[in-house]
């Protein structure tokens, strides 16, 4: 499919595209051609995955006036190494919804356990806080990005070890990376927070305008 503006949604680790049904719904309803793609996340490292969906990606973009990007969670840090990979050259916006960009203790603290690693694959091992790949692997930042965290926490065992505000997965400071064109805190949490509504208006809206309605924020 050629002509307009596309828009690739990624899942995160342990989701498929289901999950991001909603979001992908509301984007295609704004007039968006939408591809919500699938990936093993929990079967490969960031690197392969990278290799792997290159080519995916860039049949999605075709002939597209532009393509912009939105992704949950590993997701983001997906699309960040693919752009650092092989950038489309109508590159529009990207938006990432509770990226962890600097890592998360959640992971931190469960990463020698047999469950975590068994469940969650290599894939896993890298999205802790100190993981080489989040400071070899993914790039520099130097496109319009716009970030979207979330403080509301179902999960509050897992907040007990995040420093700062969360979302039950992902502390907020933790969500920020240096290059980034906006980033804004919404009271929703990690794992529904492509099913928010406020989520879907802000991402619309920094696609649209290259900022977020922070006034908007309720």
């Amino acid at each position: 499919m050629s002509g307009g503006e596309h828009i690739i949604v990624l899942h995160g680790i342990l989701r498929s595209s289901r999950h991001m049904r909603p979001m992908a719904r509301f984007l295609q309803a704004q007039g968006y051609v939408v591809h919500n793609l699938d990936y093993p996340s929990t079967k490969q490292p960031l690197e392969t995955l990278t290799e792997a969906m290159r080519k995916q990606v860039a049949e999605c973009s075709g002939d597209a006036e532009r393509v912009h990007f939105v992704a949950h969670s590993m997701g983001g840090l997906l699309v960040r190494a693919l752009l650092a990979a092989e950038r489309p050259p109508t590159l529009g916006r990207v938006v990432q919804l509770g990226t962890p960009n600097r890592g998360s203790e959640v992971a931190d603290f469960l990463r020698n356990n047999w469950l975590y690693k068994k469940v969650f694959g290599p894939a896993g091992q890298q999205l802790v806080t100190d993981a080489e790949v989040l400071a070899t692997q993914l790039g520099e930042v130097d496109f319009p990005l716009g970030v979207i965290a979330g403080n509301r926490s179902v999960d509050p065992i897992s907040s007990l070890l995040i420093e700062g505000e969360d979302d039950g997965k992902v502390g907020v400071e933790r969500t920020r990376v240096e290059g980034m064109h906006d980033h804004i805190v919404l009271p929703v949490s990690h794992v529904f927070m492509p099913h928010k509504r406020q989520v879907q208006e802000q991402t619309l809206h920094f696609l649209r305008h290259g900022a977020f309605a922070h006034s908007d924020v309720r």
